[in-house]
């Protein structure tokens, strides 16, 4: 049963519109699967038509956002917020209790996040599944870095079990529910 999972995405408001319908789709999904979100709070880019879909639909979602962000008026005007002291902090909120996580494409901050829970994983410290949402084949360099560091012996091939690839947003749940089992014992697999 996934009731709340983790979105990261971009604020940017200037990327191709394929990305927006991507994010405005995987809202409609968790709305009416009533699966409830946490995000980084913004109301900008994906973030900001993710947190419409979800509150047009009936669904709740709840902005981490840290304070210096905030008082910026960076946040969604009508999500839910949490506000935390500063960007360590908003990384631990967001994945706190979380069923899973979804990357949908994004800057260098949804890189960072996305990268720190792999690492997290890696290491057994993070155990829900990581959906990567390959909306337009944005992540392809990411994923072919990836193969390229476990053929180069920099991560071993069970670490392909880390993440789950979808690539529309129809096919995010079953990546959820199909991903590998991983848990605590997988740090004896974090040294190549």
């Amino acid at each position: 049963m996934i009731s709340r999972v983790t979105v990261f995405c971009a604020s940017s408001q200037k990327v191709d519109p394929v990305y927006f319908k991507d994010a405005l789709e995987l809202g409609e999904i968790l709305a009416k699967n009533q699966i409830s979100v946490y995000y980084g709070g913004g109301a900008l880019g994906l973030m900001g038509c993710l947190a419409d879909t979800m509150l047009k639909n009936g669904g709740h979602i709840t902005g981490i956002i840290p304070g210096f962000m905030f008082e910026q008026g960076w946040g969604h005007p009508k999500a839910d917020h949490i506000i935390v002291s500063d960007m360590h902090e908003r990384k631990k909120k967001l994945v706190e209790n979380t069923d899973a996580v979804i990357a949908l494409p994004g800057g260098v901050g949804t890189m960072e996040e996305l990268l720190e829970m792999i690492t997290l994983k890696q290491l057994g410290k993070f155990l829900a599944p990581i959906v990567i949402l390959n909306t337009n084949g944005f992540f392809n360099p990411l994923l072919r870095l990836f193969e390229q560091m476990i053929k180069q012996h920099f991560m071993r091939e069970i670490h392909y079990n880390i993440w789950t690839t979808a690539s529309k947003p129809s096919e995010v749940l079953q990546a959820i529910t199909n991903a590998p089992d991983w848990d605590g014992s997988a740090i004896k697999y974090a040294p190549s």
